[in-house]
């Protein structure tokens, strides 16, 4: 589909009218195909991203490029009837971030090369995040030095990009770390209204000056902290009252909406708040594969229950098993007592398994799980016990399922609370 979905964002938003889309930020493939199930049912497009760690000219953590990943996002289309031209893809936090730990000149280098290997694969939705420090400087930087070098970066994807399709822009960044806050929350700061205006400017007039004039054109969105974010077992929801300096904001920012990370396990009222207020664009990931995780752990009880494959290896034990082993993903992030880790590992809300479901022993359990559910249906009283999330109170028992749809069902109930927030 044309990116012109996206590029109506902030004319609709000044025209008065409600419009938002949400931001599917994952790479599992069950996430995928429910997010594209639940899209089929809207003439409208799905919106799935890539972040810098998950996907790059490295492979990221799940070995895939961005032509990988494109392929990748094309077969599950196909698997579920879903029109290809419908999907939109974008990369997020393009930037140095994979390679933070390298001087600065070396880390560049390396984030040139993948927003333009994004662009070349079609990536139409770019948000371009240079707001970290490298080795030897400071954790953040100022937006001079980011806005030079988000410059850097955006001559790199325009000149990969092909004449036909100009990718949109997306700049700025939010605090704390995507993917969820490390420490217990009570508070988040919203973003000052005038920061966004300066950040604004610095970066129009760092395009200007580097002849990016007709880029800057296609920015079409801010990253800004409306006030929400969730940690391990925490959730900040959003207060419309708090943000209201911020959300007038965007009548001095023509052209421009705001894109709202860290949206995940926000209530619907809050999510539909947040689309009226001109944060239109919500970013959602862990919540995803946490509810999928949710559901592979009730399967896994499900299993027992019926005596399905006995001899077969309980998952969470496999899983706890291989994060042990090899903590990288999960170490810097989870903090306490042993206890306290093993429950952070299984069931943090920032849902660090995530990155562990590639895993070679990890996945052979996952597939002896579902095979042991081959020709079954699940029954309506097990699924009412072990899969709460997909129980809707006004309608009775669910009919049977199979682990599959289970799975996927998951899925579309959180996407749902998206869906409706958008069209309230």
């Amino acid at each position: 589909m044309s990116i012109q979905f996206l590029e109506n964002l902030p004319k609709a938003r000044a025209a008065g009218q409600r419009a938002g889309i949400t931001s599917v930020c994952s790479a599992h493939p069950v996430v995928i195909r429910a997010a594209l199930r639940h899209g089929l049912a809207d003439d409208a497009p799905v919106l799935i991203e890539a972040t810098c760690n998950q996907v790059n000219q490295d492979g990221g953590y799940t070995g895939m490029t961005p032509t990988d990943f494109r392929a990748f996002v094309e077969r599950e289309a196909a698997q579920v009837g879903f029109p290809k031209e419908r999907i939109l893809f974008g990369g997020d936090h393009l930037g140095p971030n994979p390679w933070k730990h390298l001087p600065a000149e070396q880390a560049l280098a390396k984030a040139e090369v993948m927003i333009a290997e994004f662009v070349r694969a079609g990536f139409s939705k770019i948000h371009v995040d240079t707001s970290m420090g490298c080795l030897g400087e400071p954790a953040a930087l100022a937006d001079e030095q980011t806005a030079g070098r988000a410059v850097r970066l955006v001559k790199a994807a325009e000149a990969a990009r092909s004449s036909s399709e100009a990718p949109v822009y997306i700049i700025g960044t939010e605090v704390p770390v995507p993917g969820g806050a490390v420490e217990s929350l009570d508070h988040m700061q919203v973003t000052d209204p005038s920061a966004a205006r300066q950040t604004v400017e610095i970066h129009r007039c760092a395009f200007e000056k580097a002849g990016l004039t007709e880029a800057w054109q296609r920015v079409i969105g801010l990253v800004v902290q409306p006030g929400v974010e969730f940690g391990h077992e925490d959730v900040i929801i959003y207060e419309p009252e708090r943000a209201q300096a911020l959300s007038k904001t965007l009548d001095a920012l023509p052209g421009f909406v705001f894109e709202a990370h860290s949206t995940d396990y926000q209530p619907r009222a809050a999510l539909s708040s947040l689309v009226r207020d001109g944060f239109v664009i919500l970013k959602v990931g862990p919540e995803l594969t946490f509810v999928l995780r949710e559901a592979l752990y009730g399967l896994d009880a499900v299993a027992k229950e019926l005596g399905l494959a006995p001899e077969r290896p309980g998952l969470k034990s496999v899983v706890e098993a291989r994060m042990c082993a090899e903590p990288g993903h999960w170490k810097n992030y989870y903090m306490g007592t042993g206890p306290e880790l093993y429950i952070q590992r299984h069931y943090s809300l920032s849902d660090r398994i995530r990155y562990y479901w590639p895993d070679k022993q990890i996945e052979a359990a996952v597939d002896q799980l579902l095979s042991a559910f081959n020709g079954v249906k699940i029954p309506p009283p097990l699924i009412r016990q072990y899969f709460p999330g997909i129980i809707k109170p006004d309608a009775g028992l669910p009919p049977a399922s199979t682990a599959g749809e289970l799975m996927e069902q998951a899925v579309i109930e959180s996407l749902n609370r998206y869906k409706y927030a958008i069209k309230e």
